[in-house]
């Protein structure tokens, strides 16, 4: 959306009264001063709404505070000598957002007893009239000190501005500014980059978040006032305007600047309002309606108004964030004398650690070698980078020659030489990112730049996760992640063309935001660029099956029954042999790693690691897996059994346990499974309900079996416990033997970090679900009050029924929320249905949960009983 520039007028700076020096501010004239500043911030409001400019508010609500803080220190100390009152911060550079706070700095020679007096009453004044006043009171060397030890302090005073008292201590404190041994260039430019650094890792070192701090995070206002920060201290360059004149900056970043700083400006003044208060965080509870009030509409359910709203921001952000940290690179060669130039290649040239080319115009004489430096700095050792005059060199071609680069001959040879690098090329397409340069290239690329998706489960913008996706490929080529990946560290090494796997990945998600399936609609984007690569045939069609069905393995792991040979079977099918099942085994985690940093845990490797285990089982033997149930059922008895004779198990007791497990137990439990929980039942000697708990189990989980005289509502005992206890239930198996006994199988993870229960919890959920399950009381799950963030992101739920294999098959898309599970079981066991297996996936905020139900008597559920399910989970867990 491209918004259009009102003529608004401005409301009126308010008149004041003169002030009567020494008097204070009379009750009535308080509240006269209480209405003022109350119709003055509902006229800005009202004038904002109506489409004037944010800074210009901002400073007109400045400049009126200005008289009335300058009316109340006259009316509280007169023209007094020896005094002085400074704004600073935004204040001191002449904005005042809607709900900013007023800083001021009291400079005083002397700190008589009368002269602190008046001041605190001019402080509580303007408290008491409605400004939030953060205020300090200073001597002159008292001042000095504390800017020596603290850069924070100094940059104050950079911003400084004189609103009433003696004009002398001007220059007082001008020269506490400008004393030479105040803050060098060199070590103010090192306080200021520490303090970047430090306040980026609050953010963790991204401005892609879902909840951006618009002032604080990276990239935000904060990264451009260091700017010219800098400027002032390091090339006396006050603006952005004399940094170029200094350059330190060409006219286009210039001008890049300042829109992004006017969007995140119009952005941060619009929160202020919405929120009501001093508000920097985009957070969910403003951003649909701060979309609204600016503007915004969707377009379509795959390109929401909030959606182009953030990805405003988060433009302005990465465009702010990538120049802070060129113009930093220029201030350090600024202060750094220059090395002996050396020759890299034909082209290049190396100053030290920097690299930088040998002709000024190369890059417009001859676009390709945009790409060609990003190759030579592989090549060459010891390179941190490229020279902040390289670096503006390419930013002003990239912007010059545009997407002309996506239809360069040389250009595109460069770039497949480049990826036929494979992982060592993942770091120099980032940076290429960072340049803009990947946009030109792959101009689809550029359309998902700041791209985010409104949900709890992608947690980065579009080109953000990208990058991610390719940096954890990267990690596959390093053998020092073998421990953390050890299957992708195998199977990264066999692949034959890695630039098959990187294109893979640029591609997966470039068509978000179309409206469609972007899966489809990448794999169109995948072949059309491959054929401008010039790649082989095979190798097209390879990237592009990979792009469009990058999703089959997590939603075939995640939804379906991997331990059925027929599920493994379709999936293998489709895959079609064993080279793409490794390079989709790869595309898959990294993926799910890039997506969001908690989404992978030890159970989603075990599970995506077992299904290609099967899956390249299942190709090597070329056939449709006929043998049927016996053979499979006669397999895991045979593997258990090995394993439990060599435990030293008796085989006549083994058998008599078995005698009493379903068929089921033999053909959906691994023989591990099996062997572990036969064990725990000989060793019960038949005392129950038997409960073990496996805290590492062989399937990357806490493992959690139940076996107990089976009776209705068990099951939602047990989820209601598991939810007290705060697990989460990835998989349940809900089993009954032939003489009656429940066999309830559960994979559980901690709920707050999605790791295995440790041995102490594990020993904890035994003692308390032991204790609960001994009593024929039901077990209520706790209510515990939804997050802020999921109650923004609450749908309908949608429930599905199929009748398979005697049995109802429920699939349950909903809003996840605290206790899900066990309100859902609590919500089953009321209407009279049993539960035979659960298949569970959360999605960020989106849940993914599979049923296979009964009624009472075993049999499939009627329409009646389904349709009697369907409302009270509708009642239960539908949005409040």
């Amino acid at each position: 959306m491209t918004e259009a520039v009102t003529a608004v007028s401005l409301p009126p700076i308010p008149r004041l009264p003169v002030a009567v020096p020494r008097s204070g501010v009379s009750s009535e004239a308080r509240r006269a001063l209480r209405q003022l500043l109350g119709d003055l911030d509902r006229s800005i409001a009202v004038a904002f709404r109506d489409g004037a400019d944010a800074v210009a508010l901002a400073r007109r609500r400045s400049d009126s505070v200005t008289r009335i803080v300058a009316h109340v220190w006259m009316a509280c100390l007169g023209e007094v000598t020896g005094a002085a009152l400074f704004a600073i911060g935004g204040f001191g550079r002449g904005l005042l957002f809607p709900y900013s706070d007023i800083d001021l700095l009291a400079l005083i020679e002397r700190s008589d007893t009368s002269r602190l007096r008046a001041l605190e009453q001019c402080f509580a004044t303007l408290w008491d009239i409605g400004l939030k006043v953060g205020h300090a009171v200073r001597e002159p060397t008292q001042c000095k000190t504390l800017a020596a030890a603290d850069a924070s302090v100094f940059t104050t005073l950079l911003d400084a501005r004189r609103l009433a008292g003696d004009a002398t201590l001007d220059a007082t404190l001008r020269a506490i500014v400008d004393a030479p041994d105040m803050w060098p260039p060199k070590a103010y430019l090192r306080a200021r980059l520490a303090d970047r650094d430090a306040r980026h890792a609050r953010f963790d070192d991204t401005a892609y978040n879902l909840e951006p701090n618009l002032k604080d995070g990276p990239g935000g206002l904060r990264t451009i006032d260091s700017l010219r920060w800098l400027g002032q201290r390091l090339a006396h360059a006050n603006d952005f305007p004399q940094m170029v004149t200094e350059g330190l900056l060409d006219p286009a970043e210039c001008d890049t600047l300042l829109q992004a700083e006017a969007t995140l400006r119009r952005y941060r003044f619009a929160l202020h309002l919405e929120a009501r208060r001093p508000e920097e965080r985009l957070l969910f509870d403003y951003q649909r309606a701060l979309a609204t009030s600016l503007g915004f509409e969707d377009e379509h359910e795959k390109n929401l108004g909030v959606e182009q709203f953030m990805q405003g921001y988060y433009r302005a952000a990465s465009q702010v964030e990538r120049l802070g940290i060129q113009i930093a690179d220029r201030f350090e060669e600024m202060l750094e004398p220059p090395c002996a130039a050396q020759p890299v290649g034909e082209d290049f040239i190396r100053y030290g650690s920097r690299l930088a080319v040998r002709d000024p115009d190369l890059f417009m004489r001859r676009p390709a070698s945009m790409v060609e430096i990003f190759i030579a700095r592989l090549d060459e050792k010891g390179l941190i980078g490229f020279t902040a005059d390289t670096m503006r060199r390419i930013h002003q071609a990239t912007a010059i020659v545009g997407t002309k680069l996506a239809d360069d001959p040389q250009a595109l040879s460069a770039f497949l030489q480049l990826l036929k690098r494979g992982a060592p090329a993942v770091e120099a397409l980032w940076r290429m990112n960072r340049h803009g340069l990947l946009a030109a290239i792959l101009p689809a690329f550029g359309k998902v730049f700041g791209r985010m998706q409104y949900d709890l489960f992608h947690v980065y913008t579009v080109d953000e996760h990208t990058v991610r996706v390719l940096r954890n490929m990267a990690r596959f080529a390093d053998n020092a992640t073998h421990s953390e990946f050890p299957l992708a560290c195998e199977i990264w090494p066999t692949l034959p063309k890695p630039e098959i796997m990187l294109l893979a990945a640029l591609f997966h998600d470039i068509a978000k935001g179309r409206g469609g399936d972007h899966s489809v609609l990448g794999e169109d984007d995948a072949r059309e660029f491959g054929n401008k690569l010039g790649l082989p045939s095979e190798d097209i069609e390879r990237v592009a099956w990979l792009v469009r069905w990058h999703l089959l393995m997590s939603t075939t792991a995640q939804r379906q029954d991997i331990t059925d040979p027929d599920v493994v079977h379709r999936f293998a099918e489709k895959v079609g042999g064993r080279e793409r099942l490794g390079q989709l085994y790869l595309l898959t985690i990294a993926d799910i790693i890039g997506t969001s940093p908690r989404l992978w845990n030890a159970w989603k490797d075990r599970l995506l690691s077992d299904l290609y285990t099967s899956t390249r089982y299942a190709l090597r033997r070329e056939a449709k897996p006929s043998a049927g149930r016996s053979a499979r059922i006669s397999a895991c008895r045979e593997k258990a059994m090995e394993q439990l004779v060599a435990e030293g198990r008796d085989p006549a007791a083994i058998e008599k346990v078995w005698a009493g497990f379903p068929e089921s137990s033999f053909l959906r439990h691994h023989p591990q499974q099996v062997a572990w929980q036969t064990a725990a039942i000989l060793d019960a000697n038949g005392k129950l309900p038997l409960i073990a708990v496996h805290p590492m189990s062989v399937r990357g989980s806490t493992e959690l079996f139940v076996y107990a005289p089976d009776r209705d509502g068990l099951f939602a005992n047990v989820t209601a416990m598991l939810d007290r206890l705060h697990f989460s239930v990835m998989e349940a198996r809900v089993l009954s033997s032939n003489d009656g006994k429940a066999l309830d199988t559960f994979l559980l993870l901690e709920a707050e970090n999605q790791k295995p229960a440790s041995l102490e919890r594990a020993d904890e959920l035994y003692q308390r679900l032991h204790r609960a399950l001994a009593q024929s009381a039901p077990i209520m799950p706790p209510r515990r009050s939804m997050s802020r963030h999921l109650k923004h992101f609450q749908m309908a739920p949608r429930i599905d029924f199929q009748q398979a294999d005697g049995r109802t098959q429920m699939a349950l898309v909903c809003s996840d929320r605290p206790g899900l599970l066990a309100a859902v079981t609590q919500v089953m066991m009321t209407c009279e249905v049993r539960v035979h297996d659960a298949r569970i996936a959360t999605f960020g905020e989106r849940v993914e949960d599979f049923f296979q139900l009964t009624d009472r008597r075993n049999n499939p559920l009627g329409e009646t009983q389904q349709q009697r399910l369907w409302h009270a989970l509708v009642e239960r867990i539908g949005p409040s």
